[in-house]
């Protein structure tokens, strides 16, 4: 009988150490086959809530938040793509990107686990990061989230509809509340059983050794 962990992504959709940790986790998973598998929940964190609509330019959004050059923002870039690289994710990320506001994009994936078969959260948090980070499309955009929603195989219509107006925007800031009081200050935080916390985006190797561990030692909460 194989081992179901439950596992609580906390991550945003501009995070590119998000996109890296989850292709770290899908690769440990699939090492751990059959013998071991996860039950994965995606929970809201923004990175950056105040955001305005339009965005901001990613480099001047760096130097201010973090005090970085454009050189070093250049290395950074490069390392996040060698990174994502080895994971199976594919960055295009440039100079020229921005940031934007993510709520939408929570309240949909909100909206995708709650109505949506299960597999659709994870297909729906996968056609976000490809949107943003490879093809450069804002998150913010109802017409992206929307065929991001297609994509995952849902319901583009009813995407739209939940867009509209403000479902789920409760529950999502429930949700960011809960995991920010439980002490997620950054992301990707990887809850695994509720209990055990692996933080950033971690190599395959990390993500596969903690995973093997913690199904030896205990079963998932009901």
């Amino acid at each position: 009988m194989p081992t179901l962990l439950h596992i609580d992504f906390v991550s945003d959709v501009s995070c590119p150490w998000c996109a890296i940790g989850l292709g770290a986790l899908e690769q440990a998973l699939q090492r751990l086959a059959p013998d071991i598998g996860a039950d994965i929940h995606f929970q809201p964190f923004e990175l950056n809530p105040a955001m305005p609509p339009g965005g901001q330019d990613m480099g001047e959004h760096l130097h201010q938040k973090y005090g970085s050059t454009p050189a070093q923002q250049e290395a950074a870039r490069e390392m996040i793509r060698q990174r994502g690289a080895e994971v199976g994710f594919e960055f295009r990320l440039d100079r020229r990107s921005r940031i934007y506001n993510t709520f939408d994009a929570h309240r949909l994936l909100h909206w995708a686990a709650e109505e949506g078969p299960p597999p659709a959260q994870r297909a729906l948090k996968k056609a976000l990061l490809r949107a943003y980070f490879t093809q450069g499309l804002s998150p913010e955009s109802h017409a992206v989230l929307c065929q991001a929603a297609a994509e995952a195989g849902l319901d583009a219509a009813r995407a739209a509809e939940v867009l509209s107006g403000d479902a789920w925007a409760q529950a999502v800031r429930q949700q960011q509340r809960r995991w920010l009081q439980a002490g997620i200050q950054a992301v990707p935080g990887v809850v695994i059983n509720q209990r055990h916390l692996i933080s950033g985006g971690q190599p395959p190797e990390v993500f596969e050794q903690v995973l093997r561990r913690l199904a030896a030692q205990e079963p998932a909460p009901a």
